[in-house]
C-alpha cells in the first residue's frame, strides 16, 4: 500500500518585474555641476519621482566634479547617470531624463511594451 505524501506547501508566484506599489526607490544621480543638462535630470526625475513614487523614494544627487573618488568607485563614464539601487535589480539610466516613458521602464515602474525598440 502506498504511503500518502503530506502536502508540499504552496509556491508564492513572484510579482511581475514591474514594481510593486509600496517598494522604496533608492537612487543615486550623477551629474556635471549646475550645467543645463544637470538641471534639466534633476529637475526632470525629481518631478517623475513625486508624480509616480509620492513618498516611497529617496534621491541623492552626487556632483561628479565634487565626489570624483565615489564616482570612480560607482564607475560613472557619462553624467547625467541615474543608478536605482533598490529594489532590485540594479539599474543605471544615462542622459537627461527627460524621456519619461524610458525612465519609467528604466526603473520597473511602467512595464515596456512590447514591439518598441529602446534606442
Amino acid at each position: 500500500m502506498a504511503r500518502a505524501r503530506p502536502a508540499r506547501p504552496r509556491r508564492r508566484i513572484p510579482a511581475p518585474k514591474t514594481a510593486r506599489r509600496k517598494d522604496r526607490y533608492v537612487l543615486r544621480l550623477y551629474v556635471t555641476g549646475m550645467t543645463p543638462r544637470s538641471a534639466r535630470a534633476i529637475a526632470s526625475i525629481r518631478a517623475l519621482c513625486e508624480e509616480h513614487l509620492q513618498g516611497r523614494y529617496s534621491l541623492q544627487v552626487v556632483d561628479i566634479y565634487q565626489h570624483p573618488q565615489q564616482t570612480r568607485e560607482e564607475q560613472i563614464i557619462a553624467a547625467p547617470t541615474l543608478i536605482k539601487r533598490l529594489p532590485a535589480p540594479l539599474r543605471r539610466l544615462i542622459g537627461d531624463m527627460s524621456d519619461e516613458q524610458r525612465v519609467l521602464v528604466g526603473l520597473d515602474i511602467r512595464p515596456q511594451q512590447s514591439g518598441r525598440v529602446n534606442g
